[in-house]
């Protein structure tokens, strides 16, 4: 007979306890998901969400198979795609990027992400994402060739996430973002909450599955002096009032991904990803996409992608600028030897329709 072990009741009740996070989670995450759900893939809608820049993937890495890796994400860009993999880095991460999007537009992103561990399981992480639009020409109704000056629009994320990690096989996170638009005399802000969780398995952890649940907030609405103009009082048109306009508030652009990931290993450390995920969007229609990634020597990875909509569109300007191809590269290199601190350099191309594709770039240091 074998005899009682209280280490193996200590593991058992570790393992129940896990379980029991990682199943509430999962009823959570789909519990929200099918609220979103309940609306998505609908084209209808499509256009009737607001801030739609908190679509747009601003890391390299992640951006070379077309956000796809909802299940292998870690680090800074975690913040970005399933909040749950910001854990999985070794201590601290810091990563800066810069997007050209749609090439041929001059529309581009600046972000900055950083991660740092909290102890063995916990990490906390804050990111900052800019859309620059460039210098737009004022013009006016009686001088539409401009009158001599120039705006920008400020649209600004802030996020700020933890998460923490159960026994290295379940990672759970949740982020709280913070959303500015605005121009000279219009401003509209919001709050906005992700939530994911990633599963990985097996004895080099290959198999992995992530669900990650983004743009939960309240609706964002517009208001400031430019929404007021004068005109002639309707009793008495001999002086002129100031009229307010109300603007219609807006739903963040909801999103739900569920994705798997498998590593295939050869010759030591080199192996190749498969991976597959499936987008539910509140305000379009759905998504589905399979990608791959091989890396060589912890070194260098090559990574590629196919995304297409699920349904058929008969409006040609419905359709999204980023079904097709995405490709991309990574260079990491090692700061010292015998030791976990690298420095890499990441890069991404999506095809797009219309415009010449989206360039990303991106330094990451991690040490």
């Amino acid at each position: 007979m074998r005899r009682f072990d209280s280490s193996d009741l200590l593991l058992n009740t570790k393992s129940t306890v896990m379980k029991k996070y990682f199943y509430s989670f999962i009823i959570v995450v789909l519990s929200f998901g099918l609220t979103v759900d309940s609306y998505a893939g609908n084209p209808d809608r499509q256009g009737e969400a607001g801030a739609s820049e908190l679509l747009l993937n601003p890391w390299a890495r992640s951006a070379g198979v077309h956000s796809l890796s909802i299940a292998s994400v870690t680090g800074a860009e975690a913040m970005r795609l399933n909040i749950a993999g910001l854990g999985r880095i070794n201590k601290t991460e810091l990563v800066i990027a810069n997007t050209r999007l749609y090439e041929g537009s001059t529309l581009q992103l600046n972000a900055f992400g950083f991660a740092q561990k909290i102890g063995e399981s916990g990490a906390l992480g804050i990111s900052l994402v800019q859309v620059d639009f460039g210098e737009i020409p004022i013009t006016t109704v009686n001088q539409p060739g401009g009158v001599g000056g120039s705006y920008s629009p400020g649209f600004f994320h802030m996020g700020l996430g933890y998460a923490h990690t159960y026994a290295n096989k379940i990672s759970v996170g949740i982020l709280m973002r913070g959303i500015s638009e605005s121009l000279p005399d219009v401003s509209a802000f919001g709050l906005a909450l992700d939530a994911g969780v990633q599963y990985v398995s097996g004895d080099r952890e290959e198999f992995k599955l992530g669900i990650s649940l983004r743009n939960i907030g309240s609706p964002m609405r517009f208001g400031g002096e430019g929404l007021s103009f004068q005109g002639p009082n309707p009793g008495n048109g001999d002086y002129q009032l100031t009229f307010n306009e109300r603007a219609e508030g807006f739903e963040l652009p909801s999103v739900l991904n569920i994705g798997l990931s498998y590593d295939f290993y050869f010759g030591g450390d080199n192996f190749v990803r498969a991976m597959s995920n499936f987008t539910s969007n509140a305000f379009s229609r759905d998504q589905i996409g399979v990608g791959a990634e091989a890396m060589f020597f912890n070194k260098f990875t090559l990574r590629a992608a196919y995304r297409l909509e699920i349904g058929n569109s008969t409006n040609a300007e419905a359709e999204n600028v980023y079904s097709g191809l995405a490709a991309g590269l990574s260079f990491d290199m090692p700061i010292r030897k015998n030791t976990a601190q690298r420095f890499g350099i990441d890069y991404a191309y999506r095809a797009t329709n219309p415009f010449r594709g989206t360039h990303n770039f991106a330094v990451r240091l991690a040490f």
